[in-house]
Order: C-alpha cells, then structure tokens, then sequence
C-alpha cells in the first residue's frame, strides 16, 4: 500500500510538473505572439506615414511597395484610395501595386482608371495590372497604342490621343516597360540617374530583383548583405527581393531595416516584415 501511495504521489508531482511546462510553454508563445504583432504594427505605422508623406516619390514608394502583399485586404484598401491620389505617380504606383497583389476585387476601378487616365505611366500601370488580373480590357491601352483606337469601340481622349503621338511619352513608355524592379518603375531614366548618381545601382538592383526567384540559398545570404549596401537603391530592390523569397527566417535581419535613413528602404522593410509574418503565420502564396 505504501508503494501504491508514493507510486501515486510520484504520478501526480509528475503531473503538476508537466502542468506547469506546459503552462510556461503557453506564455512564451503568448509573448512571443505579442512581439512579433508589435513588430507588424511598428512597420503598418511606417508605411502609413509614407502614405501621406509630402513628397510625391516617397508616398508613390510606400504605395508602390503594397505590391509585396499579396492576400493582404489592409493593403488592397490602402492601394485602392491611392487609385484615386492627385498626383499621377502615386495614381501609377497604385495600379502597379493592385495588379501584383492580384487584387481583382480593383478590377472595377482600374477600368475606371485605364478609361479616363490621362499620364502615359499610369495608363501602362493600369494595362499592366488588368492583364496581370486576367482582364483583356489590358491589352485595349496596347492596342491603342499602336491603332491610335480602342479595340472595343469607343474613342480615346483627346489628352489621351496627344499622349499617344508625343515620341517623348512613347519613349518613356518603352523605358517602363523594361523596369521590373520596385519601386522605380514609373519614372524616367533621366531622372533616375540623378535620384541614384551612379550607374552601377540599377544594374545591381535589377539583380535583386532576379535573385528573388533563386533557390540558392546563397542569394538568400546575398540579398541579406545587399541590404545594407551603400546605395539606397540596392538595399530597396534587395529588400522587396526578400520579401519574394518567402523565408521568415530572414526576418531578423530585415527589422533593423526599419530604421534606414532612407524612406524608400524604411517602407520595403516594412513591406517585407509584414508580408514575411504573413507566410510564417500560413497567409500566403507559399502557405496555400
């Protein structure tokens, strides 16, 4: 009887032993929830602020940069009203972002936008998006293009028609169209020499974008140290080319990307620290 009893005091200590673990076990996942929902809410207020930033390539570069979250509804809304910005970057920044989020809940209103559009780069934006979202309304733009017409019927505008026979807005169409990646798609080569002051950085940045798709875990380990490159323009592309990657476990090395001086790379962080606890917590492409 008396081994009975200690063997079932042993049993109930083991039990309470094990109560506790588990309890303790609870709370560090509760903390650790609670971090990782700061963190997220941290890099949301980043972006916010880039929403209404002053600065028209600041606000056009964080709306540009919702494109990273695809299956994100906060981000579709907030792409959605920037649809509708005053200004014709942010306008262009919008649809790039709705068609690689492939939000077709937009569908409505980028054929609003594609219709009555009048800057040359949102209307490829906005061509570029329905086609990405499965409207052939996109290739109407293209065939406008090259007709002067709309495929469906219909006339285009006249600020449209002006657009369309301007040689230096069809330039610039054919510049965008070889520009992949964020966020410097709407704007002139021109001008992108003078943000960036070297000719090395896009180059170096384009290949960010295509490492993005690399398996190799060395591109990872790559694009990790591409983020703290000396060009602002590298550490943006190496950033959203995280984000691509789809590998939570670089998390620690972007958050500290919230910080950047530079605006552009404060919002692809952020960018890519939400969409990186998306894939961890399963809501995402890869997670589907």
């Amino acid at each position: 009887m008396r081994n009975t009893a200690t063997n079932l005091t042993s049993v109930e200590r083991l039990g309470r032993f094990s109560g506790t673990v588990f309890s303790i076990m609870c709370l560090l996942l509760l903390a650790g929830s609670a971090c990782a929902q700061s963190t997220v809410d941290t890099s949301w207020a980043v972006l916010r602020a880039g929403f209404v930033d002053k600065a028209v390539g600041d606000r056009a570069a964080a709306v540009r940069l919702l494109g990273l979250l695809e299956n994100n509804p906060k981000a579709a809304e907030f792409a959605l009203r920037a649809l509708a910005d005053q200004k014709s970057e942010v306008r262009t920044a919008a649809a790039q972002a709705l068609g690689n989020m492939k939000a077709k809940s937009a569908l409505p209103q980028l054929r609003e936008l594609a219709k009555t559009e009048e800057d040359p780069a949102a209307i490829m934006a906005c061509a570029r998006a329905l086609i990405a979202l499965g409207d052939p309304l996109g290739y109407n733009v293209y065939y406008a293009v090259l007709t002067g017409e709309r495929k469906a019927g219909g006339d285009l505008l006249d600020a449209q028609k002006k657009m369309l026979s301007d040689p230096k807005k069809m330039a610039q169409f054919g510049f965008e169209q070889g520009i992949g990646f964020v966020p410097f798609g709407g704007i002139a080569y021109g001008a992108f020499k003078v943000v960036t002051k070297d000719d090395t950085s896009p180059v170096r940045a384009a290949a960010a974008d295509i490492l993005a798709q690399d398996p190799d875990p060395k591109s990872g380990i790559a694009l990790v140290t591409a983020a703290s490159d000396q060009s602002w323009v590298v550490r943006a592309a190496a950033l959203a080319a995280i984000s691509q990657r789809e590998d939570p476990s670089l998390l620690p090395r972007v958050e500290p990307k919230l910080k950047d001086e530079k605006e552009v790379v404060r919002y692809a962080a952020a960018a890519a620290i939400i969409h990186l606890y998306d894939v961890k917590a399963g809501n995402s492409r890869a997670g589907r």
